[in-house]
């Protein structure tokens, strides 16, 4: 690879709206801009300029600041290296950023685009070893390190570096796609320094340090605050992030914020950014949810969910309204699947789950958050308004079968036997009120189905599928099915959402 490619745009894993989010893994041998500080630069905690040097060395010392904490974690964290073979086939073109093929789908397409760099035309393509960079933490004094699934997805060797200069092999114990976490382990001496996730969160407004590896800058420091909590990003079903805005880049990836006693509050994860580069809006996964994943991936290698069986939809004002419900929150019910817990324990269509172990649901991707991150077989209590009366339902939750798509029918009928599965319920717009007559609208998402990792949400319109106008559930079936028999590997849809009309690939899958 040419080491002196010019520093690119990180292309984002999704794009939900007129938006741009990057993640934060690097290549090796990016070309760096380095920024100067001027004359007009912030002096540290608000020094006045005109102070002495004898005093300003003496208010310096006796002002609070990170460099305690950050002697405290920094060994700990870890930068990470990861070598793929993108060998490609008879020298297959390589998918360029910005571009949508449906052939391009090596495994060094999925990497370029993962990383972010393009290959220039021309470049000799075979057998070619790339690298990439991001960070991590150790979590247990025994080797065992946090990072990012999307660092570490498709690596055939990982090295991580330490704080120290030191160089260890790692390997992959196990990744999830839909937190983007991974967990691998580091062969080496027993005694690795190691921090512990918080077991609370943080605060808006409380301070945050971010240390990673920046552009391969290992060792890299960063302070800033907690900005929000709860952010839906579009990157996947179950989107909870915490905002920050202590600057991280690319490289950052997989890397630890920390609160001020030193407890990873969160995993460096992606930036929103329309140059590529930090502008002070960061997402991390919280640290409840990486602790949860972290464990069952040390434990069995995978992640298994809990599973409730339902498809719900948001309820709107109009729905609460009509139900005699004073807020419009919940989550209201439109099948639960055949031989599902939640159609066992007498849950049925119409029902609004209002409250999950005695917690309020604020809506339908939050109800699958929660239960999703419970283990199968757990009992849960839900709160539930029936026909209009309030009843508390105990279920045990099933285990979310993998790549699991819920349809309407429960189990695949003949007709629809062989057609690709989005994880979306279906109607024709001019059965919904307020669709408008084009179209078909999206009634349902199964949040662990393609669609919904792509942003499709309930109320959004399909107009157009693989270039064929659509009006019935059947006019899409006919158009996947067109799409798969075609060798198609995705199919593109025109969508009309509550705020603009967009395209969207969508991969097609098995059926199930």
């Amino acid at each position: 690879m040419n080491d002196q490619t010019n520093t690119p745009h990180l292309t984002p894993r999704k794009v939900l709206k007129p938006r741009r989010l990057a993640l934060l893994a690097s290549a090796a041998g990016l070309s760096l801009a380095v920024l100067a500080a001027g004359p007009g630069g912030y002096l540290p905690f608000n020094l006045p300029a005109w102070t002495s040097s004898a005093h300003a060395a003496e208010t310096t010392q006796n002002t609070p600041g990170f460099a305690d904490l950050v002697a405290k974690v920094k060994p700990a964290v870890i930068s990470v290296r990861v070598k793929i073979d993108g060998d490609t086939e008879n020298g297959a073109s390589v998918q360029k950023e910005g571009m949508n093929s449906d052939e391009s789908d090596s495994q060094l397409d999925q990497f370029s685009k993962q990383f972010g760099f393009r290959i220039p035309n021309g470049m000799p393509q075979r057998h070619q070893v790339i690298t990439g960079e991001g960070s991590g933490f150790f979590i247990s004094p025994d080797g065992y390190a946090v990072t990012n699934n999307h660092v570490v997805d498709h690596a055939q060797s990982v090295q991580v570096t330490t704080d120290d200069g030191t160089v260890y092999t790692a390997k992959v114990i196990g990744t999830d796609k839909k937190t983007d976490l991974a967990l691998i382990k580091v062969d080496g001496k027993k005694d690795f320094t190691y921090v512990k996730f918080a077991d609370a969160l943080p605060r808006v407004g409380d301070w945050v340090v971010a240390v990673g590896n920046p552009f391969g800058l290992g060792g890299t420091v960063t302070a800033g605050i907690v900005s929000a909590r709860g952010r839906d990003i579009g990157a996947g079903p179950y989107d909870d992030y915490v905002q920050i805005d202590a600057p991280i880049n690319k490289g950052n990836s997989g890397g630890p914020a920390f609160d001020m006693n030193g407890n990873v509050i969160g995993v460096n994860t992606a930036i929103f950014s329309p140059s590529g580069g930090s502008v002070g809006i960061g997402f991390d996964i919280p640290a409840a949810t990486a602790k949860l994943v972290v464990a069952q991936l040390k434990d069995k290698g995978y992640i298994t969910r809990g599973w409730l069986g339902v498809q719900v939809q948001p309820v709107t004002a109009d729905i609460a309204d009509s139900l005699g419900m004073k807020q419009a929150k919940g989550a209201m019910v439109d099948n639960p699947q055949d031989g599902s817990p939640a159609a066992k324990a007498g849950i049925e269509a119409g029902d609004v789950i209002t409250a999950v172990n005695g917690a309020d649901v604020k809506d339908a991707r939050d109800l699958a958050r929660n239960i999703s991150m419970m283990a199968p077989g757990t009992s849960v209590k839900l709160d539930v308004l029936h026909k209009g009366d309030a009843k508390t339902v105990t279920v045990a939750l099933g285990e979310m079968p993998n790549d699991h798509q819920a349809n309407a029918g429960g189990e695949q009928s003949k007709e629809t036997a062989g057609t690709p599965r989005l994880g979306l319920q279906l109607a024709p717009a001019g059965e919904v009120e307020g669709s408008g007559d084009k179209g078909v609208v999206v009634t349902a998402v199964d949040p662990n189905g393609p669609a919904a990792e792509h942003g499709f949400q309930t109320g959004d319109v399909i107009l157009n599928v693989g270039g064929k106008t659509v009006s019935s559930v059947s006019d899409v079936r006919a158009a996947l099915n067109a799409a798969k028999e075609g060798g198609k590997h995705s199919v593109l849809m025109r969508v009309k959402t509550s705020d603009a009309t967009r395209f969207v690939a969508v991969p097609l899958t098995k059926e199930g």
